[in-house]
């Protein structure tokens, strides 16, 4: 069971998206749950996404700097997984 950065609710973790943050200080979605690095993970929906841009719970969980275009870029690809 892991939590979603964005409804804070418990799920499995096959029901989440993992994000990671890589040893270059690199952040990127991990479809595979398996790359190298910190992860957190957030729900497939959109509404999870909004709580968190709004929340700027990247930001408080990997405690660094993260800008709008991030968000985007993971809103967009987290909207390929959105069932």
């Amino acid at each position: 069971m892991r939590m979603c950065l964005g409804c804070r609710e418990m799920k499995p973790k096959k029901e989440l998206v993992r994000i990671v943050l890589n040893k270059d200080g690199v952040l990127s979605l991990d479809p595979t749950g398996k790359l190298a690095g910190r992860g957190a993970y957030i729900c497939r929906l959109a509404e999870c996404m909004k709580k968190l841009r709004k929340s700027h719970g990247i930001e408080r969980n990997f405690g660094c700097a993260v800008d709008d275009t991030l968000y985007d870029e993971i809103e967009k690809e987290l909207s390929a997984y959105e069932s």
